[in-house]
């Protein structure tokens, strides 16, 4: 999940990504590949397919980090109990697991590193997000401060704790993302919550809920904090005495506080990786 994040802008799209706070949560994606018949563009021609749970779909940043690692067509299954284009990072997580399950099952030898600036560029290539992939190859909570440096992230010293999240709308962050006035404001707005952000990782220990406060100020100057029912949730948990704010992009609500109508995760520090 995300909670604040600034653009930064190149015209190379290794090079552009965000800075902000994410943190990864234990329910994420289980991804498995095969190999299809025939290869792309070639005699046979098959192109990749793509299931999310069980269905198919339509899934260009997953379809592009295929095609940067095979020409072999592939079939995808994904599955998840989260849902897409709602601020979770489904798009980054299922291109970095089948990064890392292609790589395993034709054996090409590629570093986790370099697979995870794949994943990267798929999402950016495909304005799907900016900064998913770096979370999810480190895990845990993290801040992001060095522009240039896509992966690079400062761990937040955070414990592994509940995490209580209800979702109502998707956001094609596609749609942000290629709106200039929208990505200026977001911009002003995080780079107060990037100088909060790094005046709290240099802290010993930080509360998750100190988090949250600087997320939902961001969320509320940057003018992404519009959608009533958001809004109206965020003032019920505020009002019980919680912290809650937006998950950015999507119309949903995360907090550390038990509220009517919550799912229930887990901040956690695992990274991504193959299952055996």
């Amino acid at each position: 999940m995300s909670g604040v994040f600034k653009i930064i802008p190149h015209d190379l799209p290794a090079k552009m990504h965000s800075l902000g706070l994410g943190f990864t949560v234990s329910d994420g994606v289980e991804v498995e590949v095969a190999l299809g018949d025939g290869t792309v563009g070639g005699p046979g021609d098959r192109p990749t397919t793509v299931h999310f749970n069980g269905e198919p779909v339509d899934f260009p940043t997953v379809d592009h980090l295929v095609k940067q690692l095979t020409l072999e067509a592939v079939v995808v299954r994904i599955v998840s109990t989260l849902p897409l284009s709602s601020g979770f990072g489904l798009s980054g997580a299922s291109a970095l697991a089948c990064a890392y399950a292609l790589n395993a099952l034709l054996g090409l030898g590629h570093e986790e590193e370099s697979l995870a600036m794949m994943a990267h560029v798929a999402e950016v290539e495909n304005l799907t997000g900016l900064g998913d992939v770096c979370a999810q190859y480190h895990g845990g909570c993290l801040v992001k401060l060095t522009p240039g440096q896509p992966l690079a992230a400062k761990p937040m010293p955070i414990a592994e704790q509940p995490i209580f999240y209800r979702y109502f709308s998707g956001i094609r962050t596609r749609d942000v993302l290629s709106d200039a006035q929208q990505a200026s404001r977001i911009n002003g707005a995080a780079d107060a919550a990037l100088t909060a952000l790094a005046a709290l990782s240099a802290q010993n220990s930080v509360e998750m809920n100190e988090c949250i406060q600087v997320c939902k100020q961001f969320a509320q100057e940057s003018g992404l904090l519009r959608d009533e029912r958001v809004l109206g949730l965020i003032d019920d948990i505020e009002s019980a005495g919680g912290a809650a704010s937006m998950i950015m992009l999507g119309n949903a609500v995360f907090s550390t506080s038990r509220f009517e109508g919550c799912q229930e995760t887990s901040l956690s520090k695992r990274r991504g990786g193959l299952v055996t």
